[in-house]
């Protein structure tokens, strides 16, 4: 098959090297010329994506995978079309479509008959059908379901680990029709391997769904669910704090038995994904009063872990305070709604001086980001970690010389390598 994947980031690269490696043809469409450049000198353009490096090497030099700008070289005559072009929310929480109208309307311009579109952005319930369908058919001047047909299949992978993921988990799909879904299905066998898995209601695979609706709130909801479930474990450690109880030796004693699956507490939740998802659900249903309070909940945390501070070590105004971690997650080279920014603004907003370190950004980058850097073994006063970096867990005394504390927002650092406190997110 030709296979046209359009986004080249952190998504939909690794998805391109997956089709390009069962032996199809991907051409993989982005706006970014660098990002283009790179992928078709055979490098990564972005770290920390596990073999991807690998599949590059072998594919991009024997002409199963190439990358360009153009849409007129990736669209016509492909036999799929995947889109994996990001969708965020404005500041007052709505969908901004702007990247996505954009890519749909480049890919109806090209779009020739007998295509399978498949959108994999998480989106609002109903996109597929009231927004997407029509703008295709406009600019395209084809009939979904006759000349091409349209479904939602939501991708369900983690950075970092997203050859794994597409092997461990369904696919979901949903059609605008039963011959478009069918059609979605047979694509994706053709395009993806499945782990046997016997704690599945039926085989790992492709599973369909029935209609673009179900697909797109299954993402939604399987998100939301994350998001709801981590305000709930976060509310059990503020009242913890309060309590004299580590609530993180209580959540295992809950999750012992089957019917128990609280997550656990920590200083923020970022990403692209947890933080974004629950608004998109909430575009559809703003009544949801249990999504809604949820995500402010998770939302307030940054700043609950400054009120934290200051209870343990007492007023901040004009202490070096040293933030460790920028990215939203361990390992991940990202910052998309990463609680760094409430974090170290209202460690400012309190009068500390405030850095921060993150071994896999540079100076440079850091500042870039508006963000003071900060170099291990410098003096501080205080310290609070945000990112489960593995390299964090082996903090000692000379990495932080002058510190009276650290606050731990994950858990990480161990206690013993230290004689001044360490106090935990969750743990009195």
């Amino acid at each position: 098959m030709k296979i046209a994947v359009i986004g080249m980031g952190k998504i939909g690269l690794p998805l391109a090297a997956q089709f390009a490696d069962k032996g199809h043809h991907v051409v993989g469409v982005d706006v970014n010329t660098q990002t283009v450049d790179t992928i078709n000198a055979g490098e990564v353009p972005f770290p920390g994506e596990a073999h991807l490096d690998e599949y590059l090497a072998r594919l991009v030099p024997a002409g199963n995978l190439r990358a360009t700008t153009n849409y007129a070289e990736g669209i016509p005559d492909a036999d799929a079309i995947v889109i994996v072009v990001p969708l965020f929310v404005d500041a007052d929480s709505k969908p901004d479509f702007g990247w996505m109208d954009s890519a749909t309307r480049d890919l109806a311009a090209h779009l020739t008959p007998g295509t399978l579109v498949s959108y994999e952005t998480t989106l609002p319930v109903g996109t597929t059908r009231t927004r997407w369908k029509p703008m295709i058919e406009e600019i395209s001047g084809l009939v979904e379901g006759t000349d091409f047909h349209l479904v939602f299949s939501p991708e369900r992978v983690l950075t970092g680990r997203v050859f794994e993921d597409l092997r461990k988990y369904p696919k979901l799909v949903g059609g605008l029709s039963e011959c478009g879904e069918d059609r979605a299905r047979e694509f994706y066998e053709s395009v993806l391997d499945f782990d046997q898995r016997s704690d599945l209601t039926r085989p790992n695979g492709v599973w369909g769904l029935g209609s673009a609706e179900a697909s797109e709130l299954a993402k939604l909801a399987e998100t939301t669910y994350r998001d709801v479930n981590i305000a709930l474990a976060n509310q059990f450690a503020m009242f913890a704090e309060t309590a004299g109880i580590d609530v993180h030796q209580v959540i295992d004693a809950c999750n012992s038995q089957p019917f128990s699956h609280i997550h656990r507490p920590g200083i923020s939740v970022g990403g692209h994904c947890i933080p974004v998802y629950p608004r998109l659900y909430l575009a559809n249903d703003p009544d949801a009063t249990v999504v809604s309070a949820a995500r402010n909940a998770n939302a307030s945390m940054p700043v609950h872990a400054v009120n934290r501070l200051e209870r343990e070590y007492g007023s901040i105004d004009g202490a070096h305070v040293a933030v460790l971690g920028a990215a939203y997650r361990g390992q991940v080279k990202e910052t998309a709604f990463s609680g760094v920014f409430d974090l170290v603004r209202s460690l400012q907003d309190r009068g500390a001086v405030t850095t921060v370190h993150d071994p896999l950004y540079t100076d440079a980058e850091l500042e870039f980001l508006g963000l003071q850097p900060h170099t291990l073994g410098t003096p501080v006063d205080a310290i609070i970690l945000h990112t489960d970096h593995a390299s964090y867990e082996d903090l000692r005394p000379k990495d932080i010389p002058g510190a009276r504390l650290i606050l731990d927002g994950r858990r990480v650092i161990q206690q013993a390598n230290f004689t001044i406190p360490v106090h935990v997110i969750g743990v009195p």
